[in-house]
């Protein structure tokens, strides 16, 4: 159990060390305000405090704030500022932006529809173990969407996603041993 006036205490802390421009106090106050934990939830608040450390660099800033401007939350919906946010973040590594550029990219939000372009993204998330980064890549393999046609790479790509109980995956792939495609 914590101690009575912990959570205020460290509110007063994250608040102290984000306005001396700490992006990590700026991202955890974020965060706070995002969650409710702590303070009362507000997305407004929570925006604020993600852009400062967002532009300082912070990888986890950067990909919530996009994710605001994706969903609309604290901010007007706004599909381009969300993938100058998810790039941001992808650019350093980040899977779960590189992830959802990859959607802005396959879906045409924010950025022209573009297979090839989307392909690059859900590869670079799925090859860091992100299942439905794998699966959409997978899909993309099996029906030759900005990427060759591919079915060994197909069966690759599902047979990861299916291993972390990615159910579609595990459909997907049966159906390619079912048919032999990519598989004895």
């Amino acid at each position: 159990m914590k101690p009575k006036g912990t959570t205020e205490t460290v509110k007063q802390l994250h608040h102290e060390a984000a306005e001396r421009g700490d992006a990590s106090a700026q991202f955890n106050l974020g965060v706070m305000y995002d969650t409710g934990e702590g303070v009362p939830e507000d997305d407004r608040e929570a925006v604020k405090w993600y852009r400062q450390a967002a532009d300082q660099g912070h990888v986890g800033a950067q990909f919530n704030l996009g994710v605001m401007y994706d969903t609309g939350e604290g901010v007007l919906e706004d599909d381009r500022e969300a993938v100058k946010w998810y790039r941001q973040a992808a650019d350093q590594g980040h899977a779960r932006a590189q992830f959802n550029l990859g959607l802005m990219y396959s879906r045409g939000e924010g950025v022209p529809e573009d297979s090839r372009e989307a392909a690059k993204w859900y590869r670079q998330a799925a090859e860091q173990g992100r299942a439905r980064a794998q699966f959409n890549l997978a899909v993309m393999y099996d029906t030759g969407e900005g990427v060759p046609e591919d079915d060994r790479e197909a069966v690759k790509w599902y047979r990861q996603a299916a291993e972390q109980g990615h159910v579609g995956a595990q459909f997907n792939l049966g159906v390619m041993y079912d048919t032999g495609e990519g598989v004895p």
